[in-house]
C-alpha cells in the first residue's frame, strides 16, 4: 500500500501550496541541506521505518524529507491539533511520506492518529512532548521491542521521559534534543521569543508597546519572550518559582513578583513553564478588564481553562483564535489559540533559520541512536558534544563566518596545571 492510500489527511488537492511552503523553508535551512547531502550519500536509515510526531508545518516537513533522503520509510503525525497545516500534509503524501494528521481534529481523532503512526511499527521515533513514548509505555507496549530509540524535541517531553526513567520504566534510549546547546540557546530563546509575538500580533492586531506583559517562567523560552517583549516597547514582569532564575530576571532589568500581584497589573500574560494551572481562578479574580491570555508551553494546561469557564457567564469567539470570556462583573478576558501553543496555534512557529539548527540536531541525533542504541541502554541521553559542535560549525559556515583556533601552545597551556 502506498503513502497516499495509507494516509489520513484533509485534501490531497492542497499539495501544490504545501510544496511552495516546504520549498521556502528548505531554501532557508542551509545546515539541514548539508546534512541531507550527507544522508543521500551515506543512507544511514536504509531499510528502517521512522515515525515522527512534531508540529506538522513546512519546516518539520522538510526534516521528514531529510530523514527520507537517508533511506527511511517515514510516517509523520502532528503533535498539536492547531499547528497542523493541511496543505503541507498533502505535499508530504505526494512525496511518498505517510501522514496521519489534519488541522483541528477531535480529541479522539487526534489520539487515534498517534496510535496509527505507531502501528506502522517504526524502528526509530522523533517525539514532541513524549506523546508517542507515553502511548508506547501505557497502552501499546507490544510495539516497544522493535523500536531502537529516538529523539525528543521539548522541555516538557524530557520532563516526562526523566520521570519514566526515575521509575525504572523507560524502555528505550531517547536523545534529549531540547537540552542540546544548539537547541535551547537559539530555538528556545530566539525562536520562541519571536514566534510568540508573531502569533499574538497576527491574532490580536494590537500594539505591544506601552503594555505590561507578564511572562510566567524564566527558562530559556521565558528569557526569549521577555527579551522580545522589551524590544517591542512593553513593560515586562516575570513570575518565577526558582530563586536563581528570579535573580537573573531582576538583573536582566525586569520586574519580578508573584503571579497574584502581576495579575493585577498585566495586560498580556504569556505562560512558558511546562506546568499546570500557572494562571488560575485566584488570578482571574483580580485581573484587569481586557486581559489577554496566551500560552507558549507544550500542553494547554498552563492557563487554567476549567476555571475560566467556571467564572464566565458567557463565551464567544470574537476573532479567529480569540475566545472571549465575559464575567458577571462585566470584565472580559481573551484567550488565544484555545490556550495551546500560541506561536504554532496562531502562527507558523519558529523561523526557518532557527529550526534549521534544531532539526539538524534531530537528524544527527537520530542517526547517533541508530548507530549506538545497543550500548546506550534504556535512558535519556544527552546530545553528544561533537554533534552540537558540528551543527554550530555548519551554521557558521552557512553565515560566511570564521572563528579562531587554538595554537599548539595554547592547547598545551589549557591542559596543564602549571
Amino acid at each position: 500500500m502506498n503513502a497516499k492510500a495509507r494516509s489520513i489527511i484533509k485534501d490531497i488537492s492542497l499539495a501544490s501550496e504545501g510544496h511552495l511552503k516546504i520549498d521556502w523553508a528548505s531554501a532557508h535551512m542551509p545546515v539541514l541541506n548539508r546534512i541531507r547531502e550527507q544522508f543521500e550519500k551515506e543512507q544511514p536509515f536504509r531499510g528502517l521505518k521512522v515515525t515522527i510526531c512534531l508540529h506538522l508545518e513546512a519546516k518539520t516537513a522538510y526534516l521528514a524529507k531529510v530523514i527520507q533522503a537517508g533511506g527511511a520509510e517515514v510516517t509523520i503525525t502532528g503533535s498539536n491539533p492547531l499547528s497542523t497545516q493541511d496543505d503541507v500534509c498533502a505535499a508530504l503524501v505526494e512525496d511518498g511520506i505517510t501522514v496521519f494528521a489534519r488541522y483541528q481534529p477531535t480529541p479522539e481523532e487526534y489520539k487515534q492518529m498517534l496510535v496509527l503512526a505507531l502501528e506502522t511499527k517504526p524502528d526509530l521515533i522523533i517525539d514532541d512532548g513524549a506523546d508517542l513514548v507515553t502511548i508506547l509505555h501505557s497502552e501499546r507496549p507490544d510495539l516497544l521491542p522493535q523500536i531502537r530509540g529516538g529523539a525528543e524535541e521539548t522541555t516538557t517531553g524530557i520532563i516526562r521521559l526523566k520521570a519514566l526513567q526515575r521509575e525504572g520504566r523507560l524502555q528505550l534510549p531517547m536523545v534529549a534534543v531540547n537540552d542540546g546547546l544548539c537547541k535551547h540557546l537559539f530555538d528556545n530563546r530566539y525562536g520562541t521569543g519571536q514566534s510568540v509575538f508573531d502569533g499574538i500580533n497576527r491574532t490580536t492586531n494590537l500594539v505591544i508597546a506601552g503594555k505590561t506583559v507578564v511572562v510566567a517562567g524564566y527558562g530559556w523560552c521565558g528569557k526569549g519572550v521577555a527579551m522580545r517583549a522589551k524590544g517591542l516597547g512593553a513593560k515586562v514582569v516575570v513570575t518565577e518559582i526558582d530563586p536563581i532564575k528570579a535573580v537573573e530576571a531582576h538583573m536582566d532589568g525586569f520586574e519580578v513578583m508573584p503571579m497574584i500581584e502581576a495579575a493585577k497589573i498585566g495586560d498580556i500574560f504569556i505562560t512558558v513553564t511546562g506546568n499546570k494551572s500557572v494562571i488560575r481562578r485566584e488570578h482571574y479574580e483580580v485581573m484587569k478588564d481586557g486581559a489577554i491570555l496566551a500560552n507558549a508551553g507544550h500542553f494547554d494546561v498552563e492557563v487554567d481553562k476549567p476555571d475560566l469557564y467556571a467564572l464566565a457567564v458567557s463565551t464567544r469567539v470574537v476573532r479567529h483564535n480569540i475566545e472571549e470570556f465575559a464575567l458577571a462583573d462585566g470584565r472580559k478576558f481573551y484567550l488565544l489559540a484555545e490556550g495551546r501553543l500560541v506561536n504554532l496555534g496562531a502562527s507558523d512557529g519558529h523561523p526557518a533559520e532557527i529550526m534549521d539548527m534544531t532539526f539538524a540536531l534531530q537528524a544527527l541525533g537520530l542517526r547517533y541512536v541508530n548507530e549506538h542504541y545497543e550500548q546506550l541502554g534504556r535512558q535519556v541521553v544527552n546530545v553528544p558534544e561533537e554533534i552540537d559542535e558540528q551543527v554550530a560549525r555548519l551554521k557558521l559556515e552557512s553565515l560566511g563566518l570564521r572563528i579562531d583556533a587554538l595554537t599548539p601552545e595554547q592547547e598545551t597551556y589549557l591542559n596543564s596545571w602549571t
